[in-house]
């Protein structure tokens, strides 16, 4: 059996065959679910400096969160509204292929850095994606990257608003209510 790090090697190279892999071999779904934990904490991490604990913890809660809607998302587009005819696909391959196209997400930590961390989570976001379109594109059996770009970029929409915007709230909300209940001076 490939260690969880050979794979997350092989996954943030963009690698195919990995894919592949871990597609057809409902056994990883521990290893993908480490990675997407993995990649969560380190969302957590990188929330840090912004949002101080609770970024920590909303940052992975909701890293976590928004692995399951968009694998679910990207199933269901990908084999309901834009299916190719040798497209057979389940909800587990696309949650394994996912989870290690999260991998680059690890890069996330590095939020919590002065200076870098933007362009961090800006790498690793970008990279990530690049990663999704792979596992997407292997997953689903697409002969076509410009098919996958398309099931990912309406998942990625869907997820936006199902995930990031209550987070936002949330986030806006905190901080509205620490701003008017804070000490006076």
């Amino acid at each position: 059996m490939a260690s969880i790090v050979d794979r997350m090697i092989r996954a943030a190279k963009l690698d195919a065959s990995l894919y592949e892999e871990v597609e057809a071999d409902p056994g990883t779904m521990g290893q993908a679910t480490m990675v997407v934990l993995l990649a969560s904490v380190a969302s957590g991490i990188g929330s840090i400096r912004e949002m101080g604990a609770l970024g920590f913890v909303l940052g992975a809660v909701f890293s976590m969160i928004g692995w399951y809607v968009w694998s679910f998302i990207t199933y269901w587009v990908g084999t309901r509204v834009l299916p190719q005819p040798s497209t057979e696909a389940d909800l587990g391959q696309l949650l394994r292929t996912i989870g290690f196209a999260s991998s680059p997400g690890v890069l996330r930590a590095l939020g919590v850095l002065p200076g870098i961390g933007p362009l961090a989570v800006a790498v690793s976001a970008i990279w990530s994606l690049a990663a999704m379109v792979v596992a997407v594109r292997q997953a689903l059996d697409y002969d076509s990257t410009g098919r996958a770009i398309a099931v990912c970029v309406i998942g990625w929409v869907v997820q936006l608003l199902i995930v990031v915007v209550p987070l936002v709230l949330i986030g806006m909300a905190i901080g509205a209510a620490s701003s008017q209940g804070g000490p006076a001076a």
